[in-house]
């Protein structure tokens, strides 16, 4: 029997996702590609087209979480849902305004010129830039622990660990996104199965 097509959708997008996050951090390594030009405009046109895979990845990762749980779990799980939504569309926001000046700017120069600019807007740099977008990882984090602790866990334990090494190798150093793109294509692995093989206690 063929898998759901909700159940092939996340399969995808959660291959997808870390993809498209890599090929963002391997064309950012590229010389050049920190300035206007096609390595700036590839490279963030993929990761902005992989942040929005994300979107189906959180919501199966929510719904592994719905048949079980008490009131009070599953109001936990929709507020880390709601947290990975809001870092999720800081993070989105952040990578079209990159995508923007980028393509307005015609050298160095003028794109720092812009990004001083839209960052000196009050409440930009925080909401956009440094706080917004950690809440994409923490609910993200939080909805893989949920769902692989407890009788009921549906994910393997190493799913939310390898999510968390991979967050932790960003801050870092972005030049290790690659490496964290390849700690979340593992960690998100189990959702490529369809989703009746997504059962308890999963080894």
């Amino acid at each position: 029997m063929n898998a759901p097509r909700n159940s092939r959708l996340t399969g995808y997008a959660a291959v997808g996702a870390p993809a498209l996050m890599a090929l963002y951090g391997g064309i950012r390594l590229v010389p050049g590609s920190r300035q206007p030009g096609l390595g700036w405009t590839a490279g963030h046109t993929a990761m902005f087209a992989g942040l929005l895979l994300f979107v189906p990845v959180l919501l199966a990762l929510r719904a592994l979480l719905a048949p079980r749980g008490t009131t009070a779990g599953k109001l936990a799980a929709n507020a880390a849902l709601g947290t990975a939504f809001a870092g999720l569309l800081a993070s989105l926001v952040q990578i079209g305004i990159d995508l923007y000046v980028g393509v307005v700017s015609a050298t160095k120069e003028e794109q720092s010129r812009l990004f001083g600019r839209v960052q000196d807007v009050p409440g930009v740099l925080p909401a956009v830039y440094q706080v917004g977008p950690l809440l994409f990882y923490v609910g993200l984090l939080a909805l893989l622990v949920a769902a692989s602790v407890g009788a009921g866990r549906t994910l393997p334990w190493w799913s939310p660990v390898l999510m968390l090494v991979g967050t932790l190798a960003t801050g870092v150093d972005l030049a290790f996104i690659p490496l964290a793109a390849a700690c979340y294509l593992v960690a998100l692995a189990p959702l490529t199965r369809p989703a009746t093989a997504l059962r308890p206690a999963l080894a």
